[in-house]
């Protein structure tokens, strides 16, 4: 492997087998979210990948639309299969690979059962979940447990988002994950915000993808609402909830969203994602190139040395959440 200044961790990086992708046809997603079709994976091919730019580790996750296709047993089956095959695929190579597992929401009882199981027999990194399943958001009373378990466990959770219910009167033809994953990340982000869920739960450690979405251009007006809403927190309960989150640097983060994103939040929880395989090579490497030429390190320090302490530290265990 070439030498780099800084190994890498990919908190945000994808997998998908035949057999996953037969399943989630099945459930009606031939094109998923939207977009011509499924991407091709390999084990080789991510191991290629990384190789290319130095990421040292990848940890896996199974992206939208996830295994919950309204059926549960289909789902809890899924889900056990998505996990056994990443925790091998660990076992294989256990110092280049880690998995976020796979849990078969709006199923509570049997997502926390099978997340035990995960973090518990499987050795996964944490949990992947999705911002809604089947219109269940994140936010949502129901989920709540869910969220409890895995705050007293002190459990990572990263959460990647999907479409919503109504997408079909907002996309205007458009691929979903151009808008609609952006705005479905920050509906549920700022309900747990407005909520003090985010602040409630001091053990999980919630990771926000692609560069915190719209939130970096929202906060002001969480805050403004947080001190017009009598059911929200207060405006300074909103900074408390920015504090606890993570952020990964997946998508198009410069030159104008990583800093918008620093202004808010600083550079402590800051992580490296890739969004591979759902992002081809070709745009990892324009997007790994443009982090190296547009992060202002003068002020912000190197930026591979930053995620990697970054991911060191979340990944340390909950001492240091």
């Amino acid at each position: 492997m070439e030498s780099f200044a800084g190994s890498l961790v990919d908190v945000h990086a994808h997998f998908v087998t035949p057999w996953y992708v037969e399943a989630a046809e099945a459930g009606g997603h031939r094109r998923p979210d939207g977009m011509a079709g499924w991407p091709s994976w390999s084990p080789e091919e991510h191991l290629r990948l990384m190789d290319a730019h130095g990421i040292e580790q990848s940890i896996l996750s199974i992206s939208s639309p996830g295994v919950w296709f309204g059926d549960r047993s289909s789902a809890v089956a899924l889900s056990r299969r998505v996990n056994d095959y990443a925790a091998r695929l660990v076992a294989d190579h256990h110092d280049r690979f880690r998995f976020f597992a796979s849990v078969p929401l709006p199923a509570v009882d049997e997502a926390i059962a099978e997340a035990a199981r995960a973090l518990d027999e499987l050795d996964a990194a944490g949990a992947v979940a999705l911002t809604n399943t089947g219109g269940s958001y994140l936010s949502d009373p129901l989920v709540a447990p869910y969220l409890d378990e895995l705050d007293r466990r002190g459990a990572v959770m990263f959460v990647h988002p999907t479409s919503p219910l109504d997408w079909a009167s907002t996309t205007l033809g458009f691929p979903r994950p151009m808008v609609e994953f952006f705005a479905d990340t920050t509906r549920v982000l700022s309900a747990m915000l407005m909520s003090g869920e985010v602040t409630r739960r001091t053990g999980l450690q919630i990771i926000v993808p692609h560069c915190g979405a719209s939130l970096p251009l929202l906060v002001d007006r969480l805050r403004l609402f947080a001190a017009l809403l009598p059911s929200a927190d207060g405006p300074e309960d909103i900074d408390k909830g920015l504090e606890r989150l993570w952020f990964d640097l997946a998508g198009t983060p410069m030159p104008t969203q990583a800093e918008a994103l620093i202004s808010q939040v600083g550079t402590g929880r800051l992580l490296y994602g890739s969004d591979y395989c759902w992002t081809p090579p070709r745009l990892v490497s324009s997007q790994i190139a443009g982090l190296d030429a547009g992060w202002r390190a003068q002020t912000h320090g190197p930026w591979r040395d930053l995620v990697g302490t970054n991911a060191a530290a979340l990944l340390a265990g909950p001492a240091t959440g």
